[in-house]
């Protein structure tokens, strides 16, 4: 068979022509390539989590080139997604575009309509009272429970706060975080597995609240901390490595003061 043409752009600088020619490509695909075409919204779906990661990756190191990269790649899952699904008559993409559009005139009346929004947080309540209208019976509802538990305690918390269930008190929230820790301490004493667990979530959830009035995003917080202890965990096996031994032939105390060498030079990359 001889190889098909690609499609090209009739205007390269028009964007809406580039999509376009992406999605004859990708349509085209569907037809033409043996593993494209087995693909299902299942078989799919995990590795269009991975893209999100990867895009969330590409924003935290700061490379344009990256996050371009990965967002198009998010777009092809957009696109295989949509052509699958008018394949099987679920819907077409011109519908989820429409929809889309729809959703966001509709959920920004003081932007497209008379209401009017000084701030960040009247708009996130507004939104949040929009889509209870709608047919949603929860503010917590469309929260995916397949969230990293992090920021999924980040993104209840949000949403309760929306509508008015939140401190008043900084203070106070600092002060909730001890209560917690103090019921851990209680609960570790009492020797009870299920109790230390449960206490020990509580403690999880009042520091992701604490982070949030902070102004802080507690799953970044803490993948920044994995980060960080990748790095230095990695000096020590190189510096290992460079004594032919294995760590768990250290002594603790050397792994002690490796541990504060890395961190050292850490400080001075900085």
């Amino acid at each position: 068979m001889p190889p098909h043409p690609v499609p090209q752009p009739t205007a390269p600088e028009d964007p809406i022509e580039q999509f376009r020619v992406l999605w004859e490509v990708v349509r085209l695909l569907r037809r033409e390539c043996p593993w494209d075409r087995e693909q299902t919204h299942h078989s799919i779906a995990p590795l269009l989590i991975e893209e999100a990661y990867e895009t969330v990756e590409a924003i935290r190191s700061g490379t344009p080139h990256a996050l371009a990269q990965e967002l198009g790649d998010l777009l092809l899952h957009v696109l295989m997604h949509s052509a699958i699904a008018e394949e099987h008559g679920e819907f077409r993409l011109s519908e989820l575009i429409a929809a889309e559009t729809a959703k966001l005139v509709h959920r920004h009346p003081h932007v497209f309509g008379e209401a009017t929004a000084d701030s960040a947080r009247e708009v996130k309540q507004r939104w949040e009272e929009l889509k209870l209208r709608e047919g949603r019976q929860s503010v917590l509802e469309g929260i995916p429970a397949a969230l990293p538990a992090l920021l999924r305690a980040q993104r209840l918390q949000e949403r309760a706060s929306s509508v008015g269930l939140d401190w008043t008190e900084k203070h106070a929230v600092w002060s909730k975080v001890e209560e917690e820790l103090a019921e851990l301490r209680a609960a570790l004493h009492s020797g009870i597995p299920e109790r230390v667990a449960e206490e020990f979530g509580d403690v999880l959830f009042a520091l992701v609240n604490a982070a949030r009035f902070e102004g802080l995003n507690a799953e970044e917080c803490l993948q920044r901390a994995n980060e960080k202890f990748t790095q230095r965990f990695r000096y020590l096996e190189q510096r290992a490595a460079q004594q032919n031994l294995r760590l768990s032939e250290f002594p603790m105390e050397e792994l002690d003061r490796l541990w504060e060498e890395a961190k050292r030079q850490e400080s001075a990359s900085q």
